[in-house]
């Protein structure tokens, strides 16, 4: 019987308040963890949503960029219209008139389009005004010297023209 008193083991009230203790300090250190943890995961939540909205930025830049890339192309290719133009307006053949309205077509399809003027309200962030004619109401474009264009939206070449006095 002595082996079996050897084998159970009293509590004594100093080792409760030890226990008491310990289960004391490792549930802090529990709820120290989880704050943390609350904590990280909040911050890599936040870092995840910082890459996504980076990452859909990006890819509305290179759109924007893929977007006027032909612009410059597109405005050294203006005056050649233009030259089709005074062509057609001189009088040459059909086949001129032909390859005047291809060139067209294929700016219009990459986003070139022309800025009306005649009869319209002189406005300066499309037209630039070269001169002034006698007559009709005050400030109506009356003549276009040059046409104006937008390419996207954006203008690229003001309309030069003559507007009423």
């Amino acid at each position: 019987m002595n082996n079996e008193e050897d084998k159970i083991k009293y509590v004594n009230e100093d080792d409760e308040d030890g226990a008491d203790k310990k289960i004391k300090k490792t549930k802090d250190k529990l709820h120290l963890c989880e704050g943390e943890r609350a904590e990280y995961l909040a911050g890599w939540q936040r870092a995840k949503a910082d890459l996504i909205n980076y990452k859909k930025e990006q890819e509305a830049k290179i759109g924007e960029i893929f977007k006027f890339a032909n612009e410059g192309l597109i405005y050294e290719i203006l005056p050649v219209l233009d030259s089709f133009e005074l062509a057609i307006k001189h009088g040459t053949d059909q086949g001129t008139q032909q390859l005047y309205n291809q060139l067209k077509g294929i700016l219009k399809n990459q986003g070139l389009e022309e800025i009306g003027s005649i009869g319209e309200k002189f406005n300066p962030e499309l037209h630039e005004a070269v001169g002034e004619i006698d007559g009709g109401e005050q400030g109506i474009v009356a003549e276009e010297i040059q046409r104006g264009y937008k390419f996207n939206n954006k203008v690229i070449r003001a309309s030069k023209v003559k507007i009423n006095k």
